[in-house]
């Protein structure tokens, strides 16, 4: 892909950051920033959004810190809806996945924003997403390869949970589905939580989600991780091989979750909270929390943001109208 993450180069030691162009400073500090969530507390996207915003205090930007508003419901966008009608002053962001912006214009076709109604201002963290399977699959299904012909065998019960339709995991399972010829049936969450909650419970065989959010239940013998979305293996996964190793090359995603503001923000504001945020992604208390749920934290300036989503956007078209969903179908 021509715009590939430069940053992506740097995983391993959890990102240098790309130089940000000149702070100006706001005329006066905000008293204090509201960043919405589209998904429930306790996800690792969640923790991004909560680790930025208590180092925001104090800044150029927001002399105290911020505070998360989580909006849990349609995948995400009911806080970027919000986003869009909030006070474009810098006092509201929104924590995204970068799906919302790139993926989801070609999935809903009554979408209640358009990217522009937003501005970029930086990217938060990296995340994987994999495919793992719990205790309803049977014991002997350990690799992606017995698990796609367990499922082949098993229609009734080939079926795999996601954060939400339309969801990057969603996608990554249905071209997965297409590619290997098996009919893997969707049943999609309000959140990571919840669906691996009934993953764990045995209620759905397998789960697509972001692969840090089954970190404690890998570690607790409760699921199987077959494989993860990076071009690369996971660090946290580092066992775990990759869609491409596996024979599936475009069953890729290395999506990140992005901070947002409304799109008449003025520009030395978005330098500003830009400014501040990454500060906060170069603290080694947020690098290490956000490491415990398979987060890389990444920051970067707003035209890198931009540049990346649009490239994301225009990947993702050929292959949603390969997969043929949209919120109607």
């Amino acid at each position: 892909m021509q715009h590939r993450r430069h940053f992506l180069n740097t995983l391993g030691s959890a990102a240098a950051l790309g130089a940000l162009s000149p702070l100006t400073a706001l005329a006066q500090a905000l008293d204090q920033v509201k960043i919405m969530y589209g998904f429930p507390a306790g996800s690792a996207g969640d923790s991004v959004a909560r680790r930025v915003a208590e180092k925001l205090g104090g800044t150029a930007y927001s002399k105290n810190p911020g505070f998360v508003e989580n909006k849990p419901g349609a995948g995400g966008r009911i806080a970027v809806e919000t986003l869009k009608n909030s006070p474009a002053d810098g006092s509201v962001l929104t924590l995204a996945p970068v799906s919302a912006l790139a993926v989801y214009p070609y999935i809903y076709p009554k979408l209640a924003y358009k990217p522009e109604d937003v501005t970029q201002v930086s990217i938060g963290a990296i995340m994987f997403h994999g495919l793992a399977v719990g205790p309803s699959v049977p014991a002997e299904v350990k690799t992606l390869k017995d698990f796609l012909a367990w499922a082949k065998a098993n229609p009734a019960q080939a079926s795999y949970g996601s954060p939400g339709a339309g969801s990057m995991p969603h996608l990554l399972g249905a071209l997965l589905g297409l590619r290997a010829g098996v009919d893997l049936k969707h049943v999609p969450y309000r959140g990571t939580v919840p669906s691996i909650t009934d993953l764990v419970g045995g209620q759905i065989a397998a789960a697509m989600n972001p692969s840090g959010d089954y970190l404690q239940y890998m570690k607790a013998g409760r699921v199987r991780v077959l494989a993860t979305s990076g071009r690369k293996r996971s660090p946290y996964l580092p066992d775990v091989p990759t869609f491409i190793e596996l024979g599936y090359p475009d069953v890729t995603s290395e999506e990140w979750f992005g901070f947002y503001a409304p799109a008449k923000t003025p520009a030395a504001t978005v330098t500003s909270a830009s400014a501040a945020i990454n500060a906060a992604l170069k603290d080694k208390t947020v690098i290490d929390a956000l490491a415990l749920v398979g987060l890389v934290a990444n920051g970067s300036t707003p035209q890198e943001m931009a540049a990346d989503q649009k490239a994301e956007y225009e990947r993702w078209g050929p292959l949603v109208k390969q997969i043929g969903f949209t919120a109607e179908s």
